[in-house]
């Protein structure tokens, strides 16, 4: 079959704007958009510009809006998008070229958070034990892949910029919940600030964009409980 592919592309040294640029591309139902990205720049454009690295949807890498939608390149189908095909860079984010964002900010916010295991007190003979329940209570927020496009998705991050955003948050939660972690206190002061939790409207769109099916909103929720509970 043959599919139109339409992509956004900017080329600062060329470019004083972003402009849609059209190719035709051969397609089989089961490709990707992933696959069709590649058939543009080692075909038809070398110049054309992009992130990817494992292509099975674990790397976060290849995060882009497709069709109007947060998704990875490399889990969406063309079965699944049909003959026209739109692909642009993440919104909310400086492009740097074509598809490529400039993630520094995120992961500036994502750092802020202290997404690690904090602990005070002396560490036992062999390991840190956890009951299975224990674990199953951060489980999903686990899942995260730091491919933004959760973050990138909110409009409460596109009003707000200074917004920490869903993914730092979600980070937080799997360590602010974490049996084993002593470091939860300095993590819901960060979160209750004016930038960290409250910013969330429940809009549901980071839910909608995580290619890992986690309930991103759910676990705002869950931290800014915790955050009322501790100043009650």
């Amino acid at each position: 079959m043959q599919v139109e592919l339409r992509i956004l592309r900017f080329d600062p040294e060329r470019d004083t704007a972003p402009h849609w640029e059209a190719y035709t591309v051969r397609a089989e139902p089961m490709d990707r958009v992933l696959d069709l990205l590649h058939k543009v720049k080692y075909e038809q454009d070398g110049t054309l510009t992009f992130r990817r690295s494992c292509a099975h949807g674990v790397c976060g890498s290849d995060a882009m809006l497709i069709n109007g939608r947060n998704r990875l390149a490399c889990k969406i189908r063309v079965d699944q998008l049909g003959r026209r095909i739109t692909v642009a860079p993440l919104p909310g984010l400086p492009v740097v070229k074509d598809l490529v964002v400039n993630m520094d900010g995120f992961f500036a916010k994502y750092r802020s958070v202290n997404p690690f295991l904090v602990t005070e007190t002396p560490p036992p003979a062999r390991e840190r034990l956890q009951s299975p329940a224990e674990r199953a209570r951060f489980d999903d927020t686990t899942k995260c892949i730091l491919c933004g496009a959760c973050t990138s998705s909110c409009p409460s991050f596109w009003a707000q910029p200074g917004y920490v955003g869903p993914a730092a948050i979600v980070n937080a939660h799997r360590f602010i919940f974490d049996s084993r972690d002593e470091g939860g206190e300095e993590r819901l002061e960060i979160l209750a600030d004016k930038d960290g939790v409250w910013r969330c409207r429940t809009i549901f769109n980071c839910v909608d964009a995580c290619p890992r099916g986690i309930n991103i909103t759910r676990a705002i929720l869950e931290v800014s409980s915790a955050i009322v509970e501790r100043q009650g």
